[in-house]
């Protein structure tokens, strides 16, 4: 129901309403925190949808306050008697006109002209009588706590629940039940602030709550003000407290404070474990990826930082053993899990020897296919999948998006291997913020990417040999005197339960989950990461000839460059291409170091390039300059004009006498420096000098050719 003089409050934006009519199935209101307030007309019936459906809460009325006239000034009481005066004889008798919009500006008109006021006093006194509680103190001017008692609802009894500790003027403060108007506010209140991504405390929830609901609004200065009511007249946070454990429920707090994701993730009942959903070694594994702490140097260059290298490992579920390894600085990406199911398969006793580390087989014995992979939907969705599916059997099972824990050993065991590492490798992140004056670890890094690699194997090794603490064992296990290590639980789940282990081809696997790209032929090779490659199947059949097929399909693996593979015979069989002479230097380092190295190029070519533009224009100014000038020096030599024809038909005597004169320029003389010396003859009898007055005249060839042409232009100009 909806009464007369009832307070409503709307959820979304807080405006607070009064009812100050009810007839014909109409609702006439007006905003009481509104400056000046005219009523509106509404449904009835749509006003209480509202209440009901928790758009509009019923809440206390802010002006029901006795006012005491002692309390009050005579202006006060002066101006509250005229107001009033003027509302009960002038407005009273057209209060149905007055709710109406149609007529109302002009009936406020004719009540002022008849009253001897302004429209806009009439107005104000109006807002004031309605907004206030529609009783006589309403009338008194800016006194926001007044209003009569109007209809409020009253308890039958006094406040019930412990009495309030705390004391105003030796008396207690009885404050106010929780009616069901009130847990409603509450359950707004909740809902509205506290189960937000704001992460508000429930001691601001409870600010909010008196905020919205017990406090008086004003303007001070053009903004909005509140004032808490009384002790008396409003909850405690005691009760509140109370109210919100009764309504608290946990998994909705958590999903709308934090997220869905973030419940599911390290919220949700733990009822299961990951092994009863395996009967034996192989019938599942889980793989996952990391970003290792720690920062590594070029295997080219030990003074370049490359970054930090991901890790991908495929442990058995069953047994805990890590089946299969990549580190490189690919992912996390269908790539890299691609290499580490390549190394699922293979035989980790020439593996550790890749990186000097000798092991016995019964160190790392594995080399299977699991029944089930259990991955990342990231990775694991699209690209080889469907080969893995169709050709080798497997079955995919991608958890679902934020859902890490659902690979939670193999991710708890990423966390112990990063410990390792931080306390043991120089370069590895020692915390995640680093305060002003700290040491940059990164310039610590000293490994490189296979060094790593080795450091992580010997990780490994360790791990398939540790107990595994908090493992549910079985039964027969204990009565078998079983120790619970990776090694252990496979060799004895092999025995007892069999397990779905399966082996492959490790070339069959690869041609199904190794990436695959296209390479170039040409003339030098197969072109692939500007790597050049040659085959025998390419000479047989000339491609380097023909060119027919501009590009080919090819598989490779990234940490083995020296070899390409292109599949043929629809992939049981596949033509190997290795590296030609050119390229061999590149053969034993990973792909990701000679990208990094042919980026490296990219990057210091791109800086030279605006240096190479400079020299360019330098160079063409020059050209300009001494082109211009030879021009200007050919126009000053033209003193006597000559036929195109003469000129045509001299160039070869033209060019033999160059040549003679550019003969004498350039000719060597080891004697220079004493020819230049002026010469002096001797006299054997007198053995005294005989100085030369005169030097002596010599002639040549060339002189005489000179002479000649001399002559012959002269003869000519006559």
């Amino acid at each position: 129901m909806i009464y007369i003089n009832q307070v409503l409050q709307y959820t979304v934006d807080s405006k607070r309403i009064r009812v100050i009519e009810i007839y014909d199935s109409c609702v006439y209101i007006v905003d009481i925190d509104a400056i000046s307030s005219m009523p509106k007309k509404e449904l009835y019936s749509n006003l209480l949808t509202e209440v009901q459906q928790g758009e509009l809460l019923i809440i206390s009325d802010p002006f029901a306050k006795g006012v005491i006239d002692s309390e009050l000034t005579n202006q006060q009481i002066q101006k509250r008697e005229e107001g009033w005066s003027i509302i009960q004889q002038y407005c009273f008798p057209h209060l149905k006109t007055l709710f109406q919009k149609k007529g109302r500006e002009q009936k406020i008109k004719e009540i002022a002209e008849e009253s001897g006021t302004s429209p806009t006093k009439i107005k104000k006194l109006l807002s004031r009588y309605w907004q206030r509680g529609m009783n006589k103190n309403a009338m008194i001017p800016d006194y926001i706590n007044s209003g009569g008692r109007g209809k409020e609802k009253t308890l039958t009894k006094e406040k019930v629940g412990r009495p309030r500790r705390v004391t105003v003027s030796g008396e207690y403060q009885t404050g106010i039940n929780i009616t069901e108007e009130v847990k409603l506010q509450f359950e707004h209140a909740i809902n509205k602030y506290y189960r937000k991504i704001n992460n508000y405390s429930l001691n601001d929830v409870y600010h909010f709550i008196l905020r919205d609901f017990y406090s008086d609004r004003y303007k001070e200065n053009g903004k909005m003000k509140y004032r808490v009511w009384e002790a008396n007249r409003i909850p405690s946070y005691h009760q509140f407290y109370y109210w919100f454990k009764k309504l608290e429920d946990p998994k909705k707090d958590i999903q709308f404070r934090k997220s869905a994701k973030e419940y599911e993730l390290k919220y949700r009942p733990l009822l299961s474990n990951s092994k009863s959903e395996t009967n034996g070694p192989g019938t599942r594994f889980q793989i996952d990826a990391t970003i290792a702490d720690i920062y590594l140097v070029s295997s080219l260059d030990r003074n370049r930082i490359i970054g930090r290298p991901v890790i991908y490992a495929v442990m058995d579920v069953y047994s805990r053993i890590i089946t299969g390894l990549y580190v490189g600085l690919e992912g996390p990406s269908w790539l890299g899990a691609m290499m580490a199911l390549d190394n699922m398969v293979a035989d980790k006793v020439e593996f550790c020897k890749q990186y000097n580390i000798d092991i016995e087989e019964e160190q790392w014995p594995t080399h299977h296919l699991p029944e089930i992979i259990i991955a990342d939907r990231g990775e694991f969705e699209g690209y080889s999948v469907e080969n893995l599916i169709n050709n080798l059997n497997i079955i995919i099972e991608n958890t679902t998006a934020y859902r890490g824990d659902l690979k939670g050993i193999v991710e708890r065991k990423f966390r112990t291997l990063n410990g390792k590492v931080k306390q043991k490798a120089p370069g590895a992140i020692q915390k995640e913020y680093r305060e002003r004056g700290d040491r940059d670890y990164r310039l610590d890094a000293t490994l490189n990417l296979k060094e790593f690699t080795a450091v992580i194997i010997t990780l490994v090794l360790h791990h398939n040999h540790k107990i595994i603490e908090k493992y549910p064992m079985e039964k027969e296990m204990i009565a078998d005197n079983i120790v619970p290590t990776p090694i252990n639980l496979w060799n004895w789940g092999i025995k007892n339960r069999k397990g779905r282990l399966r082996t492959v081809d490790r070339n069959i696997l690869r041609l199904n989950v190794l990436p695959r790209e296209k390479a170039t032929i040409s003339r030098a090779g197969i072109k692939f990461k500007n790597l050049l490659y040659g085959s025998r199947q390419a000479i047989e059949e000339q491609w380097y000839i023909k060119l027919k097929n501009r590009s080919i399909e090819i598989v490779y693996d990234p940490r083995n460059v020296e070899k390409i593979y292109i599949p043929h015979d629809y992939g049981i069989d596949f033509e190997t291409c290795t590296l030609l002479e050119p390229s061999q230097q590149y053969k034993s380092d990973f792909l990701e170091e000679i990208i990094f190295q042919q980026q490296l190029r990219n990057e210091l070519e791109e800086i030279e390039r605006s240096n190479q533009v400079q020299l360019t224009i330098n160079t063409d100014t020059m050209l300009e300059d001494i082109i211009n000038k030879a021009k200007k020096k050919k126009k000053q030599s033209q003193h006597q004009p000559r036929s195109k024809r003469e000129k045509l038909a001299s160039i070869r005597d033209n060019k033999a006498i160059e040549k003679e004169l550019h003969r004498q320029l350039e000719q060597f003389d080891l004697e220079s420096e004493l020819v230049d010396q002026k010469g002096s003859v001797i006299d054997f009898a007198t053995k005294g000098k005989i100085e030369e007055d005169t030097p002596k005249k010599s002639s040549s060839r060339l002189m005489d050719k000179l002479r000649k042409k001399r002559d012959e232009e002269f003869e000519k100009d006559k």
